[in-house]
């Protein structure tokens, strides 16, 4: 039998009437009515280091679009150190890993996750060479693939600073979120981590300042240098 969802990790789920939970339905909001071009229908949530909370908002952020009654797939692509199949008590034998590797298709990898609307899409057991999976040709035509399917795409990737993983893929998203931890983080990774993903043209939706001293919630920024709200 399959473990419970962690409810302490997916607040819009355990608990959808908190503040906390309000925070991620303003961020949904504000991905919905940002002032870039396209529509936002491949987001990546990623952060400058580790730690700073990116697995816990792009988890959340997924369960408010299904909540909406999209169609919602949640792709695990830190293959370092996959954390979400462990948010949703599912199985890693088989994911992304697997699918770009070419083991199984990607229909066969992706679960339902116990919240109508949204299915996973786990990171699978960790390959030798993560950075050219996601710069693969098999990435690329699984996304094009996935598009057809769902209505929203929400990508978990590492650090940007960590590895080069998050710069590739934020090439193949319409948008990027980055999440921030408050007093945590220092301007000039900041900076680096703007250029790098400027270096590929990635289009920058803002920032989630994570752990502020207003009640630790999250809120979405209208610009990557907005200041918490």
């Amino acid at each position: 039998m399959r473990r419970s969802i962690n409810k302490e990790a997916l607040v819009v789920s355990g608990n959808p009437t908190s503040r906390v939970s309000e925070a991620y339905r303003l961020l949904r909001t504000k991905i919905h009515f940002s002032p870039k071009d396209a529509a936002h229908q491949v987001i990546m949530v990623t952060s400058t280091r580790s730690s700073e909370g990116k697995t816990t908002t792009v988890s959340n952020l997924a369960v408010t679009y299904a909540m909406e009654g999209r169609k919602v797939l949640l792709i695990d692509a830190d293959m370092r150190k996959p954390a979400l199949h462990d948010i949703y008590s599912l199985s890693n034998r088989h994911g992304l890993s697997t699918v770009l590797a070419g083991d199984v298709l990607v229909q066969q990898a992706v679960q339902e996750t116990g919240i109508n609307h949204l299915s996973l899409l786990t990171a699978g057991p960790v390959p030798a060479n993560p950075a050219e999976l996601m710069d693969s040709a098999a990435m690329r035509d699984m996304l094009v693939e996935l598009r057809q399917e769902y209505d929203v795409i929400l990508i978990d990737t590492p650090p940007v600073l960590a590895v080069s993983d998050g710069v590739i893929t934020s090439a193949l998203c319409d948008g990027v979120i980055m999440v921030v931890a408050a007093g945590k983080v220092k301007r000039s990774h900041l900076r680096a981590a703007k250029e790098q993903l400027d270096h590929v043209k990635a289009n920058m939706l803002g920032l989630v300042l994570n752990r502020s001293s207003r009640d630790q919630q999250a809120f979405a920024a209208d610009h990557y240098g907005m200041q918490a709200q």
